[in-house]
């Protein structure tokens, strides 16, 4: 697993991007961990970037205690908490290596992945993803849920995201490069992954409990990621708000002969104020669901239009280490 960058002739850099978010418990362990896997690897250079997302305990002081004694180490701060993804982004822009190695802090994605993950990239491929085969401590609900959201994701999009396969994953410069002309807001990075549709491998692995501290993906977190997955890579939401619209309205027309049918032709006409209320609360809240529903593209429109960066730093990152790499190819 070793071989020189065939433009330079120097050894491949490989960045380690992981986002930290009041992660002060686990950051220690997970750097020690890190740091004897790449120590293992011959034949690569690494850089580990950790980005603080804007913590409120002593991780952005961890973090930087972290690059004092690794040099290997670059640490930045987001000016606030922005989220898990755009952390991800922030970390990816500063990113300079060849291949660019997505995980988390708390060692739920465990390093000893990272050698077969190169493996896979030396092999051509430009997408690496981890695929969990199974996770320790997971509830029957969280396990049910991310099913759900894998199948009705795949069911309205035309990008397709494989089951199991979250942010774990190694991405060559080449992607790194398209991501960075990807500048949506709601950004959910497995599916713009898949959307540009680079050549992609897997690899399997076992999923360990968190080491120390909680998680910080709570149910509205996963509830708001799966509805800008939805949002951000398919309109069907809308044909089917089309489709229910018409089908009421044919189911309309249709109560309307029938009532007419029977008080003209069979002469039994009753008032029926029981149904009418019902079918008045039905179209009214079918109507507001389907305003709602337009709503939430029409704001995520608006959000893009004003033209705000995705991200803002308190603390940016110190340049790479390594001279004469230009970290904006």
């Amino acid at each position: 697993m070793t071989g020189a960058h065939p433009a330079t002739g120097r050894d491949p850099l490989v960045s380690i991007v992981s986002p930290c978010f009041n992660e002060v418990e686990a950051i220690g362990l997970f750097h020690r961990e890190l740091r004897t896997v790449l120590d293992g690897i011959p034949g690569f250079e690494f850089e580990v970037v950790l980005v603080d997302d804007g913590s409120s305990d002593g991780t952005l002081q961890a973090i930087n205690a972290i690059a004092r004694e690794d040099p290997r180490v670059r640490a930045c701060s987001l000016s606030r908490n922005f989220g898990h993804q755009i952390a991800l982004t922030a970390g990816l822009d500063a990113a300079a290596g060849d291949a660019v190695i997505m995980m988390d802090a708390d060692l739920q994605h465990p390093p000893r992945v990272i050698p077969e993950l190169l493996r896979k990239w030396q092999e051509g491929h430009d997408v690496v993803s981890a695929v969990r085969q199974h996770a320790d401590g997971e509830t029957i609900f969280k396990g049910l849920s991310s099913r759900g959201f894998y199948a009705v994701f795949n069911a309205l999009s035309t990008t397709k995201l494989p089951p199991d396969v979250a942010d774990f994953s190694l991405l060559s410069r080449r992607v790194c490069s398209s991501l960075r002309q990807m500048p949506e807001r709601h950004r959910v990075l497995r599916g713009l992954v898949a959307w540009a549709g680079f050549k992609r491998a897997f690899v399997p692995y076992e999923q360990p409990p968190r080491v120390a501290g909680h998680t910080k993906y709570s149910m509205t977190k996963m509830i708001a990621l799966a509805l800008d997955a939805v949002f951000s890579f398919s309109a069907e939401p809308l044909r089917l708000a089309l489709r229910a619209g018409l089908a009421v309205t044919f189911l309309g027309f249709a109560y309307l002969a029938w009532t007419l049918i029977q008080g003209y032709v069979l002469g039994a006409l009753v008032p029926g104020y029981a149904s009418l209320i019902g079918v008045v609360m039905v179209l009214g809240g079918c109507q507001l669901s389907f305003l709602g529903l337009i709503g939430q593209y029409l704001a995520r429109v608006f959000e893009e239009v004003k033209g705000r960066p995705i991200y803002l730093f308190k603390q940016e990152p110190p340049p790479p280490t390594r001279s004469g790499r230009d970290t904006a190819t």
